[in-house]
């Protein structure tokens, strides 16, 4: 398995060094700092978050995707689900 290089932006390193050397320095967030990490964990939750919704595929469409499904001994809403997310990340290419 091909393990991908961590790139680290100088906030990140100046951290890492100051833990590696062991002069690390605890130091509280302002009011301001604190409201906005909050503010960036509730949204990025959001993000996670499943919403119900409707699609219309034709009957041969959805056989196929049952069928390919089973194969692969998961759920069929699982599998299009994979599906989209992987095109929404752009792991896979769609072509028309």
């Amino acid at each position: 398995m091909k393990k991908d290089k961590i790139v680290l932006d100088s906030d990140e390193m100046e951290l890492l060094e100051e833990l590696e050397n062991d002069i690390y320095i605890d130091k509280p967030l302002s009011e301001q700092e604190l409201k906005s990490y909050q503010q960036d964990a509730k949204y990025t939750k959001a993000l996670q978050e499943k919403k119900q919704t409707t699609i219309r595929f034709s009957v041969q469409d959805l056989a196929i995707v049952k069928s390919k499904a089973k194969e692969l001994g998961i759920g069929y809403q699982n599998l299009i689900q994979a599906l989209v997310h992987n095109y929404a990340t752009g792991k896979v290419d769609l072509h028309v």
